[in-house]
């Protein structure tokens, strides 16, 4: 039987008058999958993510996400995802049950569910004892951790994760990985970018983008095959260095 499709893209193109930033993209990404989105600054990443997120309209080309159409049904594909970006989304002068709180609600949790969730969270993170702790005083892992539960704390069927452990610590880095693991074996889709290579080899599959266009999309395993190279920093080099604009 087929694999459930949470994500389906075809040909999509966003076009900013005359400069292409999304060129005539196609993939599609299946339910509880790791799937890392890489390309250099300016390589297109970003404008694809807002529309698959809802929140920019395409130019051309058709997608849905979480069964969703980008077009017409971009508030529902908004309360079916998470997102989480590298500044973590937190608002630092609210304390942790705050932040918890403040999010679940928007997610549409009732007060019921937002007290449950909270306890389970806390216990989950160890912030036990830290609930009326204000968000900047945590130490930059804990506020990565933090983030990321929150964001999947309706429990949505993608999430999508914008360089989420920039300027993190390898430690940390580890465990939040684990954290993602653990989300996709409850079947939650995972859509991350990043710019460390090492992650891109924890992907399923990997897509790199080049100057707006997708030029590879396979497993780590078979893209190192593929360019006869030891790891996915080579297959980044290699495709990177054909790119043509270095912003936008």
């Amino acid at each position: 039987m087929e694999t459930e499709k949470v994500i389906r893209a075809k040909e999509l193109t966003k076009k900013f008058g005359a400069f292409t930033a999304v060129d005539n993209i196609s993939f599609e990404v299946a339910k509880g999958e790791i799937f890392g989105f890489l390309g250099a600054n300016g390589a297109g990443k970003t404008t694809a993510m807002r529309m698959l997120c809802g929140l920019s309209l395409p130019t051309s080309g058709t997608a849905s996400v979480a069964g969703f159409d980008v077009y017409k049904e971009s508030e529902a594909i908004k309360k079916n995802i998470g997102y989480m970006s590298q500044k973590f989304s937190l608002y630092e002068d609210l304390t942790v049950t705050e932040n918890i709180s403040f999010y679940a609600g928007i997610y549409g949790l009732n007060d019921r569910q937002i007290k449950e969730k909270t306890s389970q969270l806390l216990a989950q993170l160890h912030l036990v004892g830290e609930e009326k702790s204000l968000v900047r005083s945590l130490p930059l892992g804990w506020k990565q951790k933090l983030a990321f539960s929150i964001a999947i704390v309706h429990d949505p069927a993608i999430v999508f994760l914008d360089e989420p452990t920039g300027g993190v610590d390898p430690i940390a880095r580890r465990e939040f990985w684990s954290m993602i693991y653990a989300a996709s074996a409850r079947g939650i889709t995972i859509f991350v970018t990043t710019h460390y290579m090492d992650e891109a080899e924890y992907c399923d599959r990997v897509s790199i983008m080049v100057d707006g266009r997708i030029d590879a999309l396979d497993s780590p395993m078979n893209l190192m095959k593929e360019f006869e190279v030891n790891s996915m920093d080579d297959v980044f080099l290699q495709l990177a260095r054909n790119a043509q604009r270095i912003e936008g």
